[in-house]
């Protein structure tokens, strides 16, 4: 190979969530002299141009932007796809364009051949291809530690009996606070902490058999990684290694790539909708730690009665808050607001449709940010010491959860049968009380920990130099 720069691939899982993290790491490693490619589904592609404009993609000759298409039909252009049939489309078309595009990247004059593929963990479809290759491929599982080692014990749940349920009834009956003791790294979890797709009657259902399957591929790569840091997820960790032994923990990745010296890659964006800006100069007036962030992040889909519910919560704990309403928040309908509400919380409250989520969790005037516990925001809230109110959706939103009130001790939740009273007494006592000093405190004992795992030295920043020097390098550079 001489002195031809490494040549990486990241291919993330089509979703908001997934692609943000990925494009950090590829950020990451372009900084450490690698060329990069980029590959979107074109659904992805299109919507990154109607949101950001070709801002999106680079204007530098070594970081290119390549697509695939998904194998889905057409769909409702600005809202994210349906996940089990993602999953499954991916699963079954995608790895023949997939292998073409590499095929195409070999063969173009220019270019350095491809030295190494970075998967997200549920498209390891891409795995034959580096075998092909004789090159590495590592998966980056974009959940945080216990929900992925959640995922790589639901294959011993379903042989043991807990999944597929017998019937509805067990989703109420109580089945589900089931106590399961005897899972390495995941003291004392109940079968609701698990990722939520255990929670089918369906022994064929898409979701529960494909991330069983997926996660089992970890072990086939050379290496996995994960956007959390050692201290945070000690124990799962030390659990997690004994059946991947070539694990890395690299995050909190928004910290890493602070510290990228190249503003050149500031223009390159993920975000599938259009950020609204003008949240920042609105915060910009407020008191230090007043204002409450709202967010459900990019899939959760709530209806119009919990949306009503959420809003008179927020109006009646009479606290300032930012709250994040996408177009498709709602299923089925407009996401629409009672006009008492909006004439009510005028002067105290701003509405949009998406925003720069990053730097919203950084400014100061942000006391609490209300989530669905998507690990993207969990680690970002983390990151600048937010406490949460956590109100998971689905996947192992419900685990990080429950790691979050019991074992960081940075949220409380908020039932799943949603109620204003209950949304009113959990901001107050996040922004207020006694308990949400405690979280506060500990929030920020995590964010100090955070930036010394990715500080020069620190856990975080030498396993991705050992990811670099052990993996990606180990044979071609």
């Amino acid at each position: 190979m001489g002195s031809e720069k490494p040549h990486a691939v990241l291919i993330p899982y089509p979703a908001q969530g997934h692609i943000n993290p990925m494009l950090k790491l590829a950020k990451l490693l372009h900084s450490r002299g690698f060329y990069i490619t980029f590959i979107h589904t074109e659904f992805n592609h299109r919507r990154l141009l109607r949101s950001r404009g070709s801002d999106s993609f680079s204007c530098l000759d070594d970081f290119s932007f390549e697509t695939i298409p998904d194998g889905l039909p057409p769909s409702n252009r600005d809202a994210t796809q349906d996940v089990a049939a993602l999953c499954h489309s991916t699963r079954k078309t995608c790895l023949g364009p997939f292998r073409n595009l590499v095929t195409k990247l070999n063969n173009t004059i220019g270019i350095p051949q491809v030295s190494c593929i970075i998967a997200d963990g549920a498209m390891a479809f891409t795995l034959p291809v580096a075998n092909e290759l004789h090159i590495p491929e590592v998966l980056f599982w974009t959940t945080s530690a216990c929900g992925f080692l959640c995922y790589l014990y639901y294959r011993e749940l379903i042989e043991r009996g807990f999944t597929p349920l017998t019937d509805e009834s067990y989703l109420t009956n109580g089945y589900l606070d089931t106590r399961i003791d005897w899972l390495s790294g995941l003291k004392d979890i109940r079968l609701r902490d698990f990722p939520t797709f255990i929670r089918t009657t369906d022994p064929d259902d898409i979701m529960l058999n494909f991330v069983a399957e997926e996660a089992q591929k970890a072990c086939k790569a050379s290496a996995v990684v994960l956007n959390t840091f050692d201290d945070m997820e000690h124990d799962v960790l030390d659990a997690m290694r004994r059946m991947l032994p070539h694990l890395y923990t690299v995050g909190p990745l928004s910290l890493q790539c602070n510290k990228i010296l190249d503003s050149r890659l500031n223009s390159i964006g993920s975000s599938l909708w259009k950020e609204e800006d003008e949240c920042l100069e609105w915060l910009d007036k407020k008191k230090p730690g007043s204002v409450v962030y709202v967010n459900f992040g990019s899939i959760t889909v709530i209806s119009a009665e919990q949306l009503k519910e959420f809003a008179w919560g927020l109006a009646n704990s009479n606290h300032l808050f930012l709250w994040v309403i996408r177009p498709d928040l709602v299923a089925g309908d407009a996401a629409m607001l009672p006009q008492e509400f909006i004439k009510v919380t005028h002067e105290r409250g701003l509405l949009a449709s998406w925003c720069p989520q990053e730097k919203v969790l950084s400014h100061p005037s942000i006391g609490g940010f209300l989530t669905h516990c998507g690990w993207n925001s969990m680690i970002e809230s983390v990151s600048e010491g937010v406490p949460v109110i956590c109100w998971p959706f689905f996947a192992e939103q419900q685990t990080n959860c429950r790691f979050a009130c019991t074992d960081w001790g940075i949220g409380m939740e908020i039932d799943n049968d949603v109620r204003r009273d209950g949304v009113e007494g959990l901001v107050r006592e996040l922004m207020d009380g006694e308990k949400g000093k405690i979280m506060r405190k500990k929030t920020m004992e995590w964010k100090m920990a955070a930036k010394n795992a990715t500080k020069k030295g620190g856990s975080s920043y030498m396993n991705l130099e050992k990811l670099i020097s052990e993996v990606l390098c180990a044979v071609k550079c």
